[in-house]
């Protein structure tokens, strides 16, 4: 099959730094090609050149045989190509149909024709699976899958031949994640050609039918997804072999002493009757389904929210947080889920960031010892090898993995006893992901218990002693090592209860 988009040789630079050399790229129409690689290594550069962004220094690209380098987006629109970023470019206040048709608005004469705008809507949402939606609601009412899916067949209404896919799946739960794919499938059907881009390799074997890996803006190799493996995809990324991806040496038998003891804990919300408990230097996973209540569990120990049944017990002693003030003090830290809206300081550079929770050891009523914080904060810099320009850089112009890191660095710095992470993976590419695995083995062997709530079953399983399993804000019950098995987990994550119980919840 002949590829729809062809790069050949693509070079880009930004001043004196080299971002891709000579790269080379093509995607079939009706294909998933996947682009691999860790924060850093050219993918987004990449997709911002075809879809018309950036300009690249040379090199060519041929979009449907005829050679055509995108003179800005507009114009790669008009040849086919579409990016869905991230950051979804929807308008909340306006209907699924003025969203989708906003650009190329259909008009009786000089009128916006809505009726036509409507229907039309309402025709590409029954084709891709979005039949049970009027094309006249709100996209602001949707649901962030939802939202994507509007997105996609807007995309769809240009026309385009190629769609480029940031991210897609990073804030969706397993059931939105396979109404997407479901939608993949029936774009390639229709010869419409995809790029993804993602850091779950779950999903990209999924999904794709090849993936290209980029490595500090050189090609690596393209492969068949039939013909390749998880190992090898992470070899490719990193330059090496990976023996040990999730820990870095044996941290030996479980140890008995109990630090935390949960009996009961509900917050009147989605948590509702969850109990554990917690040993010395131990990993205990929290599996569950979005919307468990796994998050709002950690929440309510640390004391951003209030318990309203239940008792938590610290080294024996009952206790109730207030505050996340007197949690920290107590020697217990959480690193949220969403790290830009709640962890960090994104106009505040690295130094404020990672030093925050410690500022008092740095700051008296006379003295401000500058050289000491950043003797300090150079430290986490170097340990959880972020890559910064300097401890001043702005925390909002760094990658997701080391904004990541910065977040990290300010919780390990003030914590002592007890660290809840919170999806602390997600959306990082696969070297921070085993920086971060790394770094909870050396914690842990330190003598901290860390809580670790994922939505990634691989990584549970592989990385924590035990796992507690939540389904509707209830604990389903704890699995042991010798019985970690995926389905096992997905059995308890979905268990549902009695009418009675549900009454009572």
């Amino acid at each position: 099959m002949s590829a729809f988009l062809e790069v050949r040789n693509l070079s880009k630079s930004f001043a004196k730094n080299q971002v891709l050399t000579d790269v080379n790229f093509e995607v079939r129409s009706g294909e998933v090609h996947a682009l691999l690689g860790e924060n850093g290594a050219g993918k987004s550069t990449l997709v911002k050149i075809i879809g018309g962004i950036y300009r690249a220094d040379s090199g060519t690209i041929r979009i449907g045989g005829r050679e055509e380098m995108p003179a800005g987006v507009l114009d790669a629109q008009e040849k086919g190509i579409r990016i869905i970023h991230q950051e979804l470019m929807l308008m909340p206040h306006l209907s699924i149909a003025e969203n989708i048709f906003m650009g190329h608005e259909m008009k009786t004469g000089v009128m916006l024709d809505h009726r036509g705008m409507e229907r039309k809507a309402q025709e590409l949402l029954n084709a891709y699976g979005m039949g049970e939606f009027d094309s006249r609601t709100l996209i602001g009412t949707l649901t962030i899958a939802q939202q994507q899916m509007v997105e996609i067949i807007r995309a769809i209404s240009f026309n385009a031949k190629i769609i480029a896919m940031d991210e897609p799946t990073s804030s969706l739960s397993e059931r939105e994640t396979e109404i997407l794919f479901d939608l993949i499938g029936n774009l390639k059907a229709q010869g419409v050609g995809i790029i993804l881009i993602s850091h779950r390799l779950n999903d990209i074997f999924a999904v794709s039918d090849r993936v290209t890996v980029l490595r500090d803006g050189i090609c690596v190799g393209t492969v068949d997804i039939r013909d390749t493996t998880n190992d090898e995809l992470v070899r490719m990324m990193v330059g090496r072999d990976l023996k040990q991806f999730y820990a870095s040496e044996d941290r030996g038998a479980l140890s008995k002493e109990v630090v935390l003891e949960v009996q009961h804990l509900g917050d009147g919300k989605l948590a509702k009757d969850v109990s554990f408990d917690l040993r010395r230097g131990e990993i205990l996973g929290v599996a569950g389904l979005v919307g468990a209540g796994r998050s709002e569990m950690a929440q309510c120990i640390f004391g951003l929210t209030k318990r309203k049944s239940g008792s938590v017990r610290l080294h024996g002693r009952e206790v109730e947080f207030a505050s996340p003030k007197e949690a920290i003090r107590s020697g217990i830290g959480y690193v949220c889920e969403d790290r830009k809206k709640q962890g960090l300081f994104l106009k505040q550079d690295v130094r404020f960031n990672t030093s925050l929770n410690r500022i008092r050891d740095f700051i008296t009523p006379v003295l401000y010892k500058r050289r000491e914080e950043n003797d300090f904060v150079q430290g986490y810099a170097d340990r959880l090898t972020m890559r910064i320009t300097g401890i001043g850089q702005t925390v909002g112009q760094l990658s997701g993995g080391n904004q990541q890191k910065v977040l990290i660095s300010r919780w390990i710095a003030s914590t002592e006893d007890i660290l809840f992470l919170d999806e602390p993976t997600r959306g990082v590419d696969v070297k921070t992901k085993q920086d971060i695995y790394h770094l909870v083995n050396e914690l842990t062997l330190s003598g901290i218990s860390v809580v670790f709530i994922s939505s990634e079953l691989p990584e549970l399983t592989n990385v924590c002693d035990r796992i507690l399993v939540i389904s509707n804000g209830k604990s389903t019950g704890i699995l042991e090592k010798e019985q970690f098995d995926q389905e096992a987990i997905m059995k308890l994550a979905t268990k549902e209860f009695s009418a009675q119980d549900r009454k009572e919840s």
